[in-house]
């Protein structure tokens, strides 16, 4: 009988896990599902670059998982029973209830309101593909002149905001963020961003705290109203809620507590990787939700299950990071040094090389979900054990 292995949503984490998966272990001894609501992969770093109007490449499931032994369902994910160990679905058959050996739990994470007025009812996001093609289409429409007001200061909010400055000269642009601009990059990277702000004629607004999302304008928490003829939201994610509705031991944003394995500390039969895992990584840290972190943990996770399966032994994935890379709309960016618990360093690379770099960060990674065994060999070993789960003290994050 086949050991059963749902993978639960196919962005950079989910995919990545699948594809690796599927060239460890012996077609013959495993039934590999992915589970996703849309039939093609999105490049979710690259979503302000679709909302500015450019044309990102194609990239179908059906494609890239051709010949591979995954197979790819079409579905909503609605419901996962952890104890029972079925998922429950949504798609074109109907209600359906899917029961799994090892599931790799990788919902990832959507835009976050933070319960601010209005947001939902008058704000663009770009936590999704839809989002993203709407805010494109919804600034097809606007006339030369009108404002787009950025909502968030983090590297989403920089990004979203430099490059619809490049692309759309015609409008203003104004970024809103709670904090300084880029507060958390070196010095001579806060002034690059600065100088580069100024060259695309982005108004920023610093330290300053939204309280109202209105359909013409941004009502601050110190009583401004400044103008937004289009608002971008994207102060901020939230993981899919989902986890947080089962037995599985969550944190308090919803995210499953991981081992080093990727392992649920409560339900070792559950994997969860990329924004929907809390996980420590090599510097003894919490990791940050963002793709740099979901890939690793993608890989760490399909070698311990294929470990387990095979009763062989798990390598160990680094986790921990290197740089941030930032675009600066087409033509500029920014790469920040970090240490591997993600401290800033006093060291950048700024300007055209960074953000040649950033592309072929971006494009790596979209090509590495193709490829998810890349400079490894590929070995598809038969499953040697029937796996028991193993116990583990619940809290615990070793």
């Amino acid at each position: 009988m086949q050991h059963r292995i749902i993978v639960l949503g196919a962005g950079y984490a989910g995919t990545s896990a699948a594809g690796r998966l599927a060239k460890r272990l012996h077609p013959e001894d495993v039934a590999i599902t992915l589970v996703n609501a849309e039939p093609d992969f999105v490049e979710r770093v690259r979503n302000h670059q679709l909302a500015a109007g450019q044309v990102l490449k194609h990239r179908p499931f059906a494609a890239m998982f051709a010949g591979s032994g995954v197979e790819l369902k079409l579905a909503k994910v609605t419901a996962v029973d952890a104890d029972a160990k079925t998922v429950t679905v949504i798609g074109a058959d109907g209600v359906e209830e899917l029961q799994y050996d090892t599931l790799v739990y990788a919902l990832g994470s959507g835009w976050n309101d933070q319960g601010v007025p209005g947001v939902a009812e008058h704000a663009y996001e770009l936590a999704s593909r839809p989002g993203a093609l709407k805010l494109r289409d919804c600034l097809a429409r606007t006339d030369a002149g009108g404002t787009v007001t950025v909502v968030g200061g983090g590297l989403t909010g920089i990004e979203a905001a430099t490059e619809l400055a490049e692309a759309r000269p015609d409008l203003g642009v104004v970024l809103i963020a709670r904090g300084g601009l880029g507060d958390w990059v070196s010095t001579k990277a806060q002034a690059h961003l600065r100088k580069v702000f100024g060259k695309l004629g982005i108004t920023v607004h610093e330290h300053t705290d939204v309280a109202e999302v209105r359909a013409d304008a941004i009502a601050t928490a110190d009583g401004r109203e400044i103008p937004a003829t289009v608002t971008v939201w994207t102060a901020g994610f939230v993981v899919h809620p989902i986890a947080a509705a089962t037995t599985m031991e969550t944190r308090p944003d919803g995210r499953i507590v991981v081992d080093r394995d990727m392992a649920s500390v409560s339900h070792p039969d559950v994997f969860a990787v990329g924004d929907s895992g809390y996980a420590i990584g090599d510097a003894g840290k919490p990791l940050r939700m963002s793709c740099a972190t979901g890939t690793p943990m993608a890989w760490q996770a399909a070698d311990s299950i294929a470990a387990r399966l095979t009763g062989t032994k798990a390598g160990r994935t680094s986790l921990k990071y290197s740089g941030q890379c930032i675009s600066l709309g087409r033509k500029n960016g920014l790469v920040q040094w970090v240490t591997p618990d993600d401290r800033t360093k006093n060291s950048s690379l700024r300007g055209p090389l960074a953000a040649r770099m950033k592309d072929f960060v971006c494009g790596f990674a979209a090509w590495s979900v193709a490829h998810p065994t890349f400079g490894m060999p590929v070995r598809r070993h038969r499953v040697a054990v029937s796996p028991e789960p193993r116990t583990v003290r619940l809290g615990s994050n070793a």
